[in-house]
């Protein structure tokens, strides 16, 4: 079984269990998070949501922050002897998918 979630602008394919990378969140170690779905799929049998399904969530443990790889740039204008070189490492964070859930929605009650 696995689901689909949207989170930083990307989507992501998981599974329980499943150790998964993301862009920086507002948490600390141990806290858990939770996600909207957007596809579930068991086998051959597919629910996808318009844009999310209803009443599922995805719950994750933060696990830590890390770094991404570095990513270097260089800029060189030639007979001018300028030459840049610059380099970038995106934090992100680390979470363990612990489960998959139904979750009341709050706009419901």
């Amino acid at each position: 079984m696995y689901a689909i979630i949207k989170t930083g602008g990307k989507q992501y394919t998981v599974k329980k269990g499943s150790v998964i990378d993301v862009e920086l969140l507002d948490a600390n170690p141990g806290d858990n998070v939770q996600f909207e779905v957007l596809c579930i799929g068991n086998g051959d049998q597919t629910q996808v949501g318009n844009p999310i399904l209803p009443n599922q969530a995805v719950f994750g443990e933060v696990v830590g922050l890390v770094h991404a790889e570095k990513i270097t740039s260089l800029k060189y204008k030639r007979s001018h002897n300028q030459c840049r070189r610059w380099g970038h490492r995106q934090k992100n964070t680390r979470l363990k998918i612990t489960d998959k859930g139904i979750f009341e929605n709050q706009d419901q009650k």
